[in-house]
């Protein structure tokens, strides 16, 4: 099932998806739930969560019956962690202004 997955992704999803300037990684298949990651300008859009139903879910489920649910895998990267924690150390040694 996961070649006939991925083949679907290469010749349906990913074209439509960097469209959007965004792509998809498929990451595990498991008693019919298919886990995937999207990237590029899909990752943390909006829109991501109806992307995910209405076309991929919907697309793989149509193509493939035995595909029961499509989820999407949320991952922070690390870039983005290190922004977070730099922006926060710096933040901490700021000193705080107390109101008289």
């Amino acid at each position: 099932m996961i070649n006939e997955i991925e083949k679907i992704i290469v010749n349906e999803i990913r074209p439509y998806l960097r469209q959007h300037y965004g792509d998809i990684e498929l990451l595990t298949v498991k008693d019919g739930v298919v886990e995937i990651k999207l990237v590029g300008q899909c990752s943390g859009c909006p829109s991501a969560k109806y992307t995910v139903e209405n076309v991929i879910e919907k697309i793989l489920k149509e193509k493939i019956p035995e595909v029961k649910k499509v989820v999407m895998i949320n991952e922070m990267s690390e870039e983005l962690l290190d922004m977070a924690r730099k922006i926060l150390n710096n933040h901490m040694k700021v000193p705080m202004k107390v109101p008289k």
